[in-house]
Parts: C-alpha cells; sequence; structure tokens
C-alpha cells in the first residue's frame, strides 16, 4: 500500500512538472516587431468619474435628467420630514431602549448625523 501511494505521489509530481511546460509560446523576433494597443481609454474602469470626464455632454443643461430636479425640489421636505419628525423619535426611542427595541447600531446611526 505505502508502494502504490509513492508511486501515485511521484506521478502527480511528474505531470504538474510536465503540464508546465510548452512549446505553443509566442517569440517575437525583437521588441520593433511588436505594435502597441493603446487602451481605449486612459481612465479605469472602475473610477467612478470615468464618465464624466469622458463625455462632457453629460453634464450640459440639455441633457440633463427632469427626475433631478424633481429630486431638487423634494430635499428641503425631506430634510424638514427629517428634522420634525424622524429626529424626535429617535430621541424618544433611546429614552426607552428596552421597550422600543433602540439598539447600538441605532444610537450609531443617529451619533452620526449632521
Amino acid at each position: 500500500m505505502r508502494t502504490m501511494s509513492w508511486t501515485i505521489g511521484i506521478v502527480m509530481v511528474a505531470m504538474l512538472a510536465a503540464g508546465c511546460g510548452t512549446t505553443h509560446q509566442q517569440n517575437a523576433s525583437s521588441a520593433d516587431d511588436r505594435e502597441y494597443a493603446p487602451p481605449t481609454s486612459i481612465y479605469n474602469i472602475l473610477d467612478s468619474t470615468a464618465m464624466v470626464y469622458s463625455d462632457p455632454a453629460a453634464g450640459s443643461a440639455v441633457n440633463d435628467n427632469p427626475w433631478r430636479w424633481l429630486g431638487f425640489i423634494l430635499h428641503p421636505i425631506g430634510q424638514a420630514f427629517d428634522y420634525a419628525i424622524n429626529r424626535p423619535i429617535y430621541a424618544l426611542a433611546s429614552l426607552f431602549p428596552y421597550a422600543t427595541g433602540y439598539t447600538s447600531e441605532d444610537n450609531m446611526v443617529d451619533a452620526q448625523r449632521r
């Protein structure tokens, strides 16, 4: 049994070592033979501002989304709701944490408000 394990181990190591060797590699005769392929964009695809910099028309007033204007109009209403209703509820709930289920996470969220 031990001999069989050693044999299988040697065969596996030989297969792994031989599997990395290949003759299908591309060889360039010199650095001048290879052409430079520029990237499609100079910006990283993970850069969230790449679209802003690469499409100047996106920031123009003509292409602005009408829902954005509605958001500008409704923002003060949401702020008033936050100060008039939401913050007093958090303050009241923090007085009786066991009765209301006010947790340390709620306290953290409330402490991070401006």
